[in-house]
């Protein structure tokens, strides 16, 4: 191993890969210090004891950091108003808190003068490409070092027995208990298993988050959520701060059982994998923002945005936050939402999200306008209309029913009237 590491900086959450990870960089880094970082994004895991675990684990310090106030406003809000959405199912979960993670954990070792930094991600996963392209954004000076990439440990089993021979405590994690999870302010996923089978349908005890359908209120629980330009503002009329807004949709979206998601996707190294997860507020958010966005965009801004929301989903999944790409596109998201304020009523009930109204003071739709009774619109101003929209369908069917077998010359423009006239 490099003897010119003296400091590495893990990320580190105190689960399975990251706890056998520390006694492992003193084994094969002698004299090296570790010094552990966790960010606090909304994982639920109860934080109290992790310093503890970690200085145990062989680790010199912990760097405790709650971003839950960034992770919402500078990451999450941005990805709500692009709609971005990961091969048309996945709302991308972890995909956009590991920038974040990765940006605090370099801070870290920008300030500790560190060497080296390092991640429990697997060699097969998309989350070492995460968190290294974003140390090569942003520092990359530093050594990278990924355990997954250089050991022997092979399986979640080898991690459990490697835990248990270095007598690392594991709290629910066994053989038995084997799924591998992220969760967030956004979602909770779970890998791994039973799972590995995509013809197995998950068990009831999987999830975490949110209710079955099947047990959820047998009456509609109706909801409003405010936007100002493609930012969620608000609930049933009340304005709230950011992360306030994430936890109530989370809260209404978990007891209605909202947000379950079964994916077989696409990693970045190519090979397909399966995954559940848990979007409550976020199915509500994009849900809602979609009608809202049909109601005020015209239809070239709304058709182009939904191009430019699947490349932007592709940047994100691929860790391609910190480039100049995922910045322009997002100042286009920016101006293209200038418009996309206003409420839009939901009803959640077992499972489904209906729509029950739509307004905004930027509204495209105008009643007299579509309306099936009396308008002011001419119906005969169509004619015209059409006969430009389809002229280049009409002169390709003229033409190609109308050239000569035996010449292979085309009708003359006064033939092509004639037949037009019949």
């Amino acid at each position: 191993m490099n003897s010119e590491i003296k400091k590495i900086v893990l990320a580190y959450s105190g689960g399975l890969d990251t706890s056998i990870i520390i006694p492992w960089l003193k084994d094969n880094y002698p004299g090296t210090e570790v010094v552990a970082v966790c960010t606090n994004v909304g994982q639920n895991d109860d934080l109290d004891g992790l310093e503890e675990k970690a200085l145990a684990s062989g680790a010199s310090k912990l760097y405790l950091k709650d971003i839950r106030k960034e992770f919402v406003e500078d990451y999450l809000y941005p990805l709500i108003r692009s709609g971005a959405i990961y091969e048309g199912k996945y709302l991308l979960g972890t995909s956009i808190a590991r920038p974040l993670q990765a940006k605090v954990q370099v801070e870290v070792a920008l300030q500790e003068q560190a060497d080296a930094v390092a991640h429990g991600c697997t060699g097969k996963g998309n989350d070492q490409v995460r968190f290294e392209l974003t140390y090569k954004a942003l520092a990359p000076q530093l050594k990278v070092i990924a355990p997954w990439r250089l050991w022997d440990i092979s399986s979640r089993e080898d991690a459990v027995e490697y835990a248990e021979e270095h007598n690392i405590p594991l709290g629910n994690i066994s053989k038995k208990n084997i799924y591998s999870r992220d969760a967030n302010l956004w979602h909770m996923s779970h890998e791994g298993g039973d799972l590995e089978d995509p013809w197995n349908r998950p068990e009831g005890s999987l999830f975490q988050l949110t209710v079955s359908p099947q047990d959820a209120p047998d009456k509609e629980t109706e909801i409003t959520v405010e936007f100002k330009k493609g930012i969620p503002a608000g609930v049933d009329g009340e304005e709230l701060e950011p992360l306030k807004i994430i936890e109530k949709l989370n809260r209404l979206g978990a007891e209605n059982g909202i947000g379950r998601s079964d994916v077989v996707e696409t990693r970045l190294v190519g090979m397909k994998s399966r995954g559940v997860y848990e979007t409550p507020g976020g199915t509500i958010l994009f849900k809602a923002l979609r009608e809202l966005e049909m109601l005020t965009l015209d239809s070239d801004a709304l058709h182009f945005k939904e191009l430019m929301a699947q490349r932007y989903a592709e940047l994100v999944y691929g860790g391609k936050w910190f480039t100049t790409l995922r910045e322009s596109i997002d100042a286009f998201m920016e101006k293209i939402s200038e418009y996309v304020t206003g409420s839009v009523k939901l009803s959640l009930y077992k499972g489904n999200i209906i729509i029950s109204g739509r307004k905004s003071p930027y509204s495209l739709y105008f009643k007299e306008l579509a309306s099936f009774g009396a308008t002011s619109y001419n119906h005969s101003d169509a004619e015209g209309f059409i006969n430009l929209y389809g002229l280049s369908t009409g002169v390709t069917a003229m033409v190609h029913r109308g050239v000569q077998k035996d010449t292979g010359q085309a009708p003359s423009i006064k033939e092509m009237a004639s037949f037009h006239e019949k």
